[in-house]
């Protein structure tokens, strides 16, 4: 599965310097560690997130993250599943709820690593993100996981007051380019 990843990457066009950056680094830790899909690898380990749109480009379900207390995309860990776009649609489901969440596009859409802060039973460490985009139909009321406070549907020019940070407003940013 570290091959079909590495191809991915291969053929993906980050956005600027900065995610071609991460995406080189992503490249780099895939290659040299076997044991890049699971989260036991301390160092750090490949998830996969999900950003679910709506068909008309105005919102995004957004999930109120327990653990780090913010607003964030759908996603999570592999758990040893290599195939990261469906990593990326089952953590989708199962934070949201939805079930009828489709793909947007047919690649990688967004590439970010990013550090994870240490907790009681767990060091510091690296998630290098790899981000897919879906549709799902907005009438569709999503339901929190026991993963989050709060999980809704934001329209896309409010994340700035949900305290998104920069790699959140990437995806923001690039979500024109998606055809419903």
């Amino acid at each position: 599965m570290r091959e079909q990843l590495l191809a991915e990457l291969e053929r993906y066009q980050p956005a600027d310097p900065r995610e071609r950056a991460m995406t080189e680094r992503l490249r780099e830790f895939v290659a040299a560690q076997p044991a890049c899909f699971e989260r036991s690898l301390t160092i750090g380990h490949v998830t996969g997130s999900a950003w679910v749109v709506d068909r008309a480009l105005e919102a995004v379900v957004m999930t109120h993250h327990r653990k780090l207390g913010r607003w964030l995309q759908l996603g999570g860990h592999a758990d040893g599943d290599g195939e990261i776009r469906r990593v990326a649609l089952r953590e989708a489901r199962e934070e949201s709820g939805l079930q009828a969440i489709v793909p947007a596009s047919e690649g990688i859409y967004d590439i970010d690593v990013h550090e994870i802060p240490a907790r009681r039973d767990e060091p510091a460490h690296l998630h290098y993100d790899v981000r897919f985009a879906f549709f799902a139909d907005r009438t569709g009321q999503p339901v929190p996981s026991d993963e989050s406070h709060e999980v809704a549907w934001i329209a896309l020019a409010d994340l700035a007051r949900y305290g998104a940070d920069d790699s959140v407003l990437r995806l923001c940013a690039k979500t024109p380019t998606l055809r419903a």
